[in-house]
């Protein structure tokens, strides 16, 4: 933390930043033409709450290397909440029968049970591609430069592909209920599944304000791992928390044979692990000192403390 700066309440700064999220989502797909069902079931998953984590980093990312006074955080606000249109069509997805077979996210019927299988699956599909629209409309006259947009765009779609999050969930599927499964073998799993949408998120947020490689690395460093601590600790949550405080069932990944690090590792030692990892996204920020920063570094400690 900067020497003049005062603690940060992390959880109400996080609110306050998802809010800014939740006041774009709530009619960014509004001017589409979009079929009306379809329109609901993809509205219905994007509407039911969240922390608004990769948005909030994209953001916070941001406003490091711009400077909070550039207003660089109104411009790339579609581009920001673009990054939930994709983590929540994963989340639609994940949740079908032919995967997770979850009928539970964030506290409501998942979105398959609401509306139907082949709905669920469009809606994901929608989300998706709606999300490479939301960024793109960040290039243009007096908005951010068409080569950071690009440069972003491009990074976001190769997290958010075969080579990141889609093939982590094909590996984790793969895993699923199969013996013998290592631990680099889960670390390379959650790194695609989870970790590099979250990493883009960081990256992304730094490309579009124009920081040099050095601060691009380190925002990388940072995401990386923010990203394995979140996982580390959502694997403790399935293991410790109930249903009612996670919005999803409690010990799905025990039922479903899922190799988990409290599975490899044990509780205490995954709770070490989790504290190892965000006290390296502290380190990753260490040459920063302002209120950003601090932001950033209490978000990494908070994201092994939650309870949800």
């Amino acid at each position: 933390m900067s020497a003049t700066a005062a603690p940060v309440n992390v959880k109400e700064a996080l609110a306050l930043r998802a809010a800014e999220v939740e006041a774009y989502l709530a009619d960014c797909l509004q001017d589409r033409d979009i079929p009306e069902r379809l329109l609901s079931s993809m509205e219905y998953s994007l509407h039911a709450g969240g922390k608004r984590l990769r948005p909030v980093l994209l953001l916070s990312f941001a406003r490091l290397f711009a400077g909070k006074g550039s207003g660089l955080g109104r411009r790339i606000m579609p581009f920001a909440s673009a990054l939930e249109l994709i983590h929540t069509y994963s989340l639609i997805h994940d949740d079908l029968p032919a995967m997770d077979n979850d009928d539970l996210r964030r506290g409501k019927p998942s979105n398959h049970k609401q509306f139907d299988e082949a709905t669920a699956i469009l809606a994901g599909d929608g989300l998706l591609t709606e999300a490479f629209c939301l960024m793109l409309t960040c290039m243009g006259e007096g908005a951010v430069p068409a080569e950071r947009v690009a440069r972003a765009t491009h990074a976001v779609a190769e997290a958010a592909g075969a080579g990141g999050m889609v093939g982590g969930q094909a590996l984790d599927m793969e895993y699923t209920a199969k013996p013998g499964v290592s631990l680099e073998e889960l670390r390379g799993m959650h790194a695609m599944k989870t970790g590099a949408l979250i990493t883009v998120s960081c990256v992304a947020g730094a490309v579009l304000a124009g920081a040099s490689l050095v601060d691009v690395r380190r925002a990388r460093e940072y995401g990386c791992a923010v990203g394995q601590a979140f996982q580390i600790a959502d694997d403790i949550l399935d293991v410790t928390g109930d249903t009612a405080t996670l919005g999803k069932p409690a010990g799905s990944d025990e039922r479903q044979g899922k190799t988990t690090y409290p599975a490899l590792l044990g509780l205490s030692e995954s709770r070490r692990l989790a504290r190892e990892r965000a006290a390296a996204a502290v380190a990753s920020l260490e040459p920063y000192t302002c209120q950003e920063a601090d932001f950033l570094r209490a978000l990494a400690r908070y994201i092994v403390e939650r309870v949800n």
